[in-house]
């Protein structure tokens, strides 16, 4: 396909954007100065990876008409050359491809992330607890920071429940595919006739909500102070610093409890409300999205079984794209990136077919 048309609008579109960041009164409003230029960085390196894409296709072509010439030394090295030009050929084009889909508003936002032990008592608490480490590890490999917001601690280690902001460059577009029903196939440490057990734990993964996307209203909700319960030491214990917050229209109920303070409870609990509340509307849009897209990287549901971590077979699997890793080790120590491009991949497939850009 021809992306140069396209190109040209993006093109036209960055003088639009220069012209509204140059006027006096451009800083006025924080919050869309801050958006315009994001979309202007985001256009900007567009355009620079075009005119890298379109030099080395040139640089491809010559190489190949080289390596066809009658002076063997230089066909040799031309030739040579070839695969690396072919493979950063496709990566760039894929790169141009998926900057001229159009953009999600959530995809650069940071996350919120929620891990609930599932079904398997004790050993689903510890194998919430091994997802939250997988995640710390990947983020720090990603240069992100987490941040917990809330945590249900279980008597074995593990947790019946975690809450966690990830922040960074890209996160949601990143770990969005991460919702879902995760399982773990493994032997307990508890177990005495080595009888492998399967457990699961749910993982949702929600872009941080901002005022403008959810309003809430005081006469809306119900805000209590309670005393902290549960493992979480003396000091938790001893204070009525817990609050809960319910949304009476939509019945959402968040309960803050891992700080000291009132009011950073407060604030942490409002925070994942809002999540809480974009998320459902964001699954409602979801909704009517064509099925056959839904089918291929899920529907980001709670209720989808998404993957399998199989530890007598070393392996994980990812039931939405078929893909299947065996270093099930590497994974859990935050070596993730194979399956996040794997389904980013399979979803901009999806996405290119539907904007006609395939």
């Amino acid at each position: 396909m021809d992306f140069e048309p396209l190109i040209e609008k993006k093109r036209v579109r960055l003088v639009e954007i220069e012209d509204a960041m140059s006027a006096e009164d451009f800083y006025s409003d924080q919050r869309q100065a801050a958006e315009v230029s994001q979309e202007y960085n985001f256009i900007k390196k567009l355009l620079e990876n075009w005119t890298l894409l379109e030099g080395l296709l040139g640089q491809l072509e010559d190489n190949r008409e080289l390596a066809k010439g009658e002076d063997e030394e230089m066909a040799a090295l031309a030739s040579e050359e070839i695969p690396e030009l072919e493979k950063e050929v496709e990566r760039l084009t894929g790169e141009v491809q998926y900057a001229l889909l159009p953009r999600d508003s959530t995809e650069d936002r940071d996350a919120i992330v929620e891990i609930r032990a599932g079904t398997g008592g004790d050993e689903a608490s510890l194998f919430a607890g091994d997802l939250l480490r997988m995640y710390q590890r990947f983020s720090e490999l990603q240069g992100w920071r987490v941040e917990s917001l809330e945590a249900s601690p279980s008597g074995v280690g593990g947790f019946k429940e975690v809450t966690v902001k990830v922040s960074g460059v890209e996160v949601f577009r990143r770990l969005k595919y991460e919702s879902g029903v995760h399982r773990v196939q493994r032997v307990p440490e508890t177990e005495t006739q080595g009888r492998i057990h399967t457990s699961t734990a749910t993982v949702a993964v929600m872009p941080e909500a901002e005022d403008v996307d959810v309003e809430l209203k005081p006469e809306e909700l119900n805000i209590q102070a309670t005393r902290s319960g549960g493992p979480g030491g003396q000091h938790v214990n001893t204070t009525d610093s817990c609050i809960q917050v319910t949304h009476i229209p939509s019945g959402i109920m968040v309960r803050c409890q891992d700080g000291r303070s009132q009011t950073k409870n407060k604030e942490k609990a409002l925070t994942i409300l809002r999540s809480k509340l974009l998320e459902a509307k964001q699954q409602e849009e979801a909704a009517k999205y064509s099925e056959q897209r839904r089918n291929l990287i899920g529907s980001g549901g709670r209720e989808e079984k998404i993957r399998t971590y199989n530890f007598p077979q070393n392996r994980v699997t990812d039931h939405r794209i078929g893909l299947t890793l065996y270093n099930l080790e590497g994974v859990l120590a935050g070596q993730v990136s194979e399956l996040v491009e794997g389904l980013q991949a399979s979803e901009m497939e999806e996405r290119l077919q539907e904007a006609g850009l395939g």
